[in-house]
């Protein structure tokens, strides 16, 4: 673990291990993590809880027979799910002699600086206080194209921004296979990773179950995420009692991932991941190589195409031809600005255009995926 952070563990759990593939919880599971979470807890460590499964508590209390799939039934059935979870995890930790409290954000929040550092100095005080914050997405105001997609993500992005020295990860999983080992006995654990790669996240495979949303690529996306924090990640099963307190001690059931030990700064974790880009660009290779291998900022010439319609100090996402996006950073041009400039020389758009900042992106402003 990394000694320089804070004895914080992030934990989260998603709906399937929480809930009946019918809808409803499933008790003895919230009261098994309550005792799990208290243990780690009386062990030193400031404990934060994200999770999932508001949905899943309560769609069958509106009478739906399966998990409803338009926006407004969802978020219905999270109105009331969100209650019957809380209770269930408050009368559980109660019994642990652990007192809880409910925090709900959603990635408006994480995007807007005020509202994040409202959000950050709460739990602060909630945890120096030894209460246990669960974290969950408001899904009954969240709208599709600002939700997290699942609360993987959101645990990471809780990590980086209480300074935790790890996120566990739960799933019904043991780690990070070489394939899928539920079709291929040969397949093989991973038990470490010190660098994510393409390859990672070929083996990781597509979706989740039929009441959760996220799958082992979005926790390789989220392990992404908080790595680049500082942030170890372990992702794995925790069944039997002692398992979740093993993981967060090196000892668990998974696949562990490294932290970097180059963290991005607080700016840069904003800009690379709680921001909301405002448009896009397309560039060339050369200018993939000058950003990705030669730590470089991004200038006009190497710009092909501009989306969207943003202005300076907008956040703007960067991608190939092919779609790949390689990044995101502070733009010093207003869309209208980069389209008159995209392609031509420093030079050029020196004689052309009135900027502040020759560089379309500076590297100091710049997030590599």
């Amino acid at each position: 673990m990394n000694g320089s952070q804070r004895r914080r563990v992030v934990v989260k759990i998603g709906s399937s291990s929480l809930t009946a593939s019918e809808g409803g919880l499933r008790r003895e599971q919230i009261e098994y993590f309550a005792a799990e979470l208290a243990g780690i807890a009386a062990a030193g460590e400031q404990v934060v809880l994200v999770t999932s499964g508001a949905v899943a508590a309560g769609f069958a209390r509106l009478g739906f027979e399966k998990r409803p799939k338009l926006t407004h039934e969802k978020q219905a059935s999270a109105a009331v799910g969100q209650a019957l979870l809380m209770q269930a995890y408050n009368e559980a930790f109660a019994r642990c002699g652990r007192v809880v409290a409910q925090v709900l954000l959603t990635r408006f929040d994480f995007s807007n600086r005020r509202r994040i550092l409202n959000a950050s100095a709460t739990l602060e005080e909630l945890l120096n206080r030894g209460v246990i914050p669960i974290i969950n997405e408001n899904d009954t105001v969240s709208v599709d194209e600002l939700k997290f997609g699942d609360n993987d993500t959101l645990s990471a992005l809780v990590a980086n921004l209480v300074q935790a020295r790890c996120l566990l990860i739960c799933t019904d999983m043991n780690g990070l296979y070489t394939e899928d080992p539920r079709k291929n006995p040969d397949a093989r654990r991973i038990e470490r990773v010190s660098a994510l790669s393409d390859e990672l996240f070929a083996m990781a495979g597509g979706s989740g179950s039929a009441v959760g949303t996220g799958g082992m690529r979005s926790k390789l996306e989220a392990a992404r995420i908080a790595i680049r924090g500082g942030v170890q990640v372990f992702i794995g099963r925790a069944a039997r009692p002692g398992d979740l307190r093993a993981a967060a001690f090196g000892d668990g059931d998974g696949t562990y991932f490294d932290a970097e030990l180059q963290k991005l700064s607080v700016k840069k974790q904003w800009v690379g991941f709680h921001s909301v880009p405002q448009g896009s660009v397309v560039v060339d290779e050369g200018a993939r190589r000058a950003l990705a291998e030669g730590g470089k900022s991004l200038l006009p010439a190497g710009v092909k195409r501009v989306e969207g319609d943003f202005h300076p100090g907008d956040v703007i996402e960067v991608a190939l031809e092919d779609g790949r996006r390689i990044g995101r950073g502070v733009v010093n041009y207003a869309a209208w600005q980069l389209q008159a400039a995209a392609g031509l020389s420093t030079e050029e758009v020196q004689r052309r255009l009135e900027v502040p900042r020759i560089e379309v992106i500076h590297r100091d402003e710049w997030v590599l995926f």
